[in-house]
């Protein structure tokens, strides 16, 4: 009784908290274009944020773009013209710090701007060290990581649990599928040449490391699918076109256990990363208030749990996670597919997103000219 006394208390407390944050915001445009990634992480945004609040304002209106992953050339190109389109944008927290240092995403003042805790703890401790830029709003953490046909692992042989089986044809023959990008296939790459995990950035910034890289994927390339959307390779392991692949570890989640598919996860060295929110510079008064108040009521606690009964991706608060059940339509327990739960997360590597967001541009450049051989 007194758990549902507290939650009753803290609902009105948020309801209040968004009318009165509505209200000082005076007029708000009732349309917003909001900017993800697509597939099972869109839903889950959608049924965690965007239905309820639009049922608690239905007078807005929210349409959906799935260039997430063109996020910074299409803001730089927006910017230029003059002419910003979107409201609200996802990215990964390396972009984020590329569209804050080049002044195209609104610094944002967590105090001010994200809704604090059922505790009173302060956004700005409840988020912690994942606000790794002025102007990024953590969702989740997530991980990159491989799903392999588990019907197609040869005849005495165990299934893949190491990252370089990725690497290892002989054991494991088969098309891999790899996304279309340096990120995360130059860290595999390295690791599995030898490097040692602490080393990876250090000889990833010279000249060398980078071919050193490149030629370990060179043992791969031409058994190597490339893929752009998150959604690719769970379809080519739902059509058997390949034996593992990389890809998000909800989109695994999905393909394993909404689908049903005879498909295997694979955590080691996953590749730990924060997905979260930028507010494009240059939005006019009442579209800049709209996305503010959208921002403050999706990502408080109980938005960021809510988002993890959809998919298997751990919230960015702390306050959230003891609020993380089950599924919504599967019934079965969310924490033990976190990228965090302990089991799944014996050996992971730590994305390094001030390295990206320096050297993203150049190493892409010299990526894209080795796929191109």
């Amino acid at each position: 009784m007194k758990l549902t006394k507290t939650l009753l208390a803290t609902t009105a407390l948020t309801v209040a908290a968004a009318g009165a944050h509505a209200e000082s915001h005076g007029n708000m445009a009732n349309d917003m274009t909001l900017v993800s990634w697509g597939g099972a992480y869109q839903a889950s945004q959608d049924n965690a944020y965007v239905k309820p609040y639009v049922e608690m304002h239905p007078d807005v209106s929210v349409s959906w773009d799935e260039s997430s992953n063109e996020a910074v050339a299409k803001l730089r190109a927006m910017n230029e013209a003059g002419n910003i389109t979107w409201d609200l944008v996802d990215v990964v927290a390396s972009d984020a710090i590329r569209l804050c240092d080049e002044g195209l995403a609104l610094e944002i003042d967590p105090e001010e701007d994200l809704a604090a805790a059922p505790d009173g703890t302060s956004a700005e401790d409840d988020f912690g060290d994942l606000l790794v830029s002025d102007c990024f709003i953590p969702q989740i953490v997530y991980s990159t990581t491989f799903g392999y046909r588990t019907d197609m692992v040869p005849e005495g042989v165990d299934a893949p649990s190491e990252i370089c089986s990725v690497f290892d044809l002989e054991t494991y023959p088969g098309k891999r599928a790899l996304e279309k990008r340096p990120i995360n296939n130059m860290e595999w790459a390295l690791l599995c040449d030898g490097v040692a995990k602490e080393d990876v950035y250090d000889v990833l910034e010279t000249e060398e490391g980078q071919d050193r890289a490149l030629a370990k994927l060179d043992t791969i390339k031409d058994d190597v699918i490339w893929w752009s959307a998150g959604a690719d390779t769970p379809q080519l392991l739902a059509d058997g076109e390949i034996f593992m692949g990389s890809t998000y570890n909800g989109r695994l989640f999905s393909v394993i256990e909404e689908q049903g598919q005879p498909v295997g996860m694979m955590w080691d060295a996953q590749v730990f990363d924060l997905d979260g929110w930028i507010i494009p510079a240059g939005l006019d008064d009442a579209a800049l208030a709209r996305v503010k108040d959208f921002v403050k009521y999706a990502t408080d606690t109980q938005r960021l749990a809510d988002q993890a009964k959809f998919i298997s991706y751990g919230p960015a608060r702390l306050s959230s996670a003891p609020l993380v059940g089950q599924h919504a339509s599967l019934g079965i327990d969310m924490a033990p597919h976190m990228p965090t739960d302990p089991a799944n997360a014996k050996n992971t590597f730590l994305y390094n997103y001030e390295f990206w967001a320096d050297y993203r541009d150049d190493i892409d450049a010299k990526f894209q000219a080795w796929l191109a051989k």
